[in-house]
């Protein structure tokens, strides 16, 4: 199952450097959206399937979960999901400005 999930990182991480690499501002942004939860996929499956019980104080089991990677990567989800809204909220008003998407556009021409 884990090297299923590394090939599905592999796909997604593919598919968001083609994304980063175009020229319209929208499709970076998606791209990197995607880069950073390919990341996040990585992370949890690096992590690896552990078994065992919840971390709690008063029960005596052999075993414990660690709920450190879990919760880590939520926060990283939490975060890419702002970056990500507030990116596209910058990439709508360039649009609203200059009528264009096009980085090459947006970057302006040397010679003015």
């Amino acid at each position: 199952m884990e090297t299923l999930i590394v090939i599905l990182v592999g796909i997604l991480i593919s598919i968001g450097t083609y994304l980063i690499l175009s020229k319209q501002f929208l499709r970076i942004v998606l791209g990197t959206s995607i880069v950073g939860h390919a990341v996040n996929l990585l992370l949890i499956t690096s992590g690896g399937l552990k078994t065992g019980s919840a971390p709690l104080l008063g029960e005596k089991t052999a075993g414990f979960t660690d709920a450190i990677p879990q919760a880590l990567i939520l926060t990283a989800i939490v975060i890419n999901f702002a970056v990500t809204a507030l990116v596209l909220v910058l990439c709508y008003r360039a649009y609203q400005n200059f009528g264009t998407d096009d980085m090459e556009q947006l970057r302006g021409s040397e010679h003015e």
